[in-house]
């Protein structure tokens, strides 16, 4: 019997899922750790907690026993968020920076003012943002007592989270990434599949920091888990989460779309085997890479949309827990004129104002804690609308599937919203771990238990489609009263 462990890395936990040789998920763990907000705008975490949580969630797996029992390793994980540590100590020179930290917002603001957005764009797919980590790096670099020169000496490493749990799980000796976490650091050439000189160079930013670069579907090295499995065996199958979501619903034609409901939302369409000019608001990424092809995707980036959720409970307890939430949705018969424009790290795609702050509109003395609950989970519907919409409208392929998978897809009263405010079916995989389901089948395509997609497509995993019951009229109306929202909260940051 072969196995696949899944390390499934995320923003605020790590997670380990089991998968058997069918690709059916038959066990998981997950152990959070803190994230930090030292001050308004940053967002980071232990490098080390992240490692030593990866360890730990394998660790509380019931792995199967026997003589006929394999297992190798597949990894998919938060994307932009980067670690900077010491080649030779293993220590990094500082935390790890998460993708949500607006720490680097000047300088991106500098590029922009400079001139430099439309070279940017050219050579990485992507547009000036502190949500890439090339900005975070270079603060680091800047800000962190003698690591610049560290790292112009040679001494220092640079890697997104697969990157960093890769050296410390074969123990220093692979120092390397996949094109998928590659293309999200502003630093990657998509055209040429290799680190830019150039973007190394505007973000001064060492190039002998940078790790080498691999398929999705390669073999990156071999590890035993710090001694949890008996022998070293093969990592194989690495991506970012959102990529691997991607494969993991089965989006292997130009026009399939997906969004995963995570910690953020992204909406991404497969848009083929060259990359395309993304629409204002949109970005161009390596989608995954697979049979020694490569495949692009245009991605629209929701900042928060689990957040505003965990918000809601964490922060102002209005609920006990997330799954409260659907029933306290639905028992008011709709949000009751109120709309939560969840800009915590700044708006995303298609607005693009990193200033922006999260606001809610509407309230009046009927309102209660049913409207502001529903609206909050409406506003993940809302903000996947608006990127679907500026796809729809400039995308040549268009849009022939929408699949929703994450933590917030299980909510049913989502799922109907978001089928409603698009006016178009979505289909849900009856399996939650999307992501890691993609980093397993990479896995399989890495180990050559497949060679073609025609029989990864063979793979039917139970899906659920739900169908819009919204009027046109209401939905056009809860579209505007969404929308002048936002412009009020993108007015506000103005002035």
């Amino acid at each position: 019997m072969r196995y696949i462990i899944t390390i499934d890395q995320r923003t605020s936990s790590s997670k380990a899922l089991l998968f058997d040789e069918k690709l059916n998920l038959v066990g998981h763990s997950v152990v959070p750790y803190r994230v930090l907000h030292p001050k308004d705008d940053w967002a980071e975490a232990d490098a080390d907690d992240i490692y030593s949580t990866t360890v730990e969630a394998v660790r509380r797996l019931e792995l199967p026993k026997g003589d006929d029992v394999t297992f190798s390793i597949s990894m998919v994980n938060q994307r932009e968020t980067f670690v900077i540590w010491d080649k030779n100590t293993g220590k990094p020179v500082y935390k790890a920076v998460l993708w949500q930290c607006r720490r680097g917002a000047r300088f991106c603001q500098e590029i922009i003012e400079k001139g430099y957005e439309a070279t940017v764009r050219e050579r990485t797919g992507l547009i000036p943002d502190t949500y890439f980590s090339a900005s975070g790096v270079k603060w680091v670099l800047d800000n962190v007592e003698s690591v610049r020169e560290r790292a112009e000496n040679g001494n220092l490493l640079f890697g997104t989270i697969d990157t960093w749990l890769i050296w410390k799980l074969t123990h220093g000796r692979v120092h390397a990434t996949d094109y998928s976490n590659a293309s999200r650091t502003l630093l990657f050439n998509i055209r040429e599949l290799e680190w830019d000189a150039d973007m190394l160079k505007l973000f001064t930013i060492p190039s002998c920091m940078m790790p080498d670069v691999k398929p999705s579907d390669s073999v990156f090295g071999m590890t035993d888990i710090e001694g949890i499995l008996p022998a070293p065996v093969q990592i194989a199958g690495v991506t970012g989460n959102s990529h691997g979501a991607l494969v993991g619903q089965l989006c292997f034609d130009a026009g399939m779309g997906k969004t995963t409901y995570g910690t953020g939302s992204s909406v991404m369409f497969n848009v083929g085997e060259e990359p395309a000019t993304a629409p204002n608001g949109m970005v161009c990424s390596v989608g995954y890479s697979m049979f020694d092809r490569t495949y692009y995707v245009l991605e629209g980036h929701v900042h928060s949309s689990g957040a505003v959720l965990d918000w809601i409970t964490d922060n102002l307890h209005l609920v006990s827990s997330t799954d409260e939430m659907q029933v306290l949705a639905e028992s008011v018969p709709d949000n009751g004129g109120v709309y939560f424009v969840p800009a915590f790290a700044g708006l995303g795609s298609p607005w693009w104002v990193p200033e922006a702050k999260a606001m809610i509109t509407g309230l009046t003395m009927s309102v209660n804690r049913a409207h502001v609950v529903r609206a909050a989970l409406e506003s993940i519907a809302y903000q996947v609308a608006d990127v679907v919409e500026l796809a729809t409208r400039d995308l040549t392929t268009p849009l022939r599937q929408l699949s929703i998978d994450g933590e917030s897809a299980k909510n049913d009263f989502l799922m109907q919203f978001q089928s409603d405010i698009l006016g178009f079916p979505v289909k849900r995989l009856g399996l939650e771990e999307a992501s890691g389901l993609g980093s397993a089948i990479l896995n399989c395509c890495a180990c050559g238990i497949y060679t073609s997609v025609e029989q990864i497509r063979e793979i039917r995993k139970v899906s659920e489609i739900c169908v819009p019951g919204m009027k046109a009229e209401e939905r056009i109306r809860l579209r505007q009263g969404w929308l002048q929202s936002v412009h009020t909260v993108m007015l506000s940051t103005r002035h």
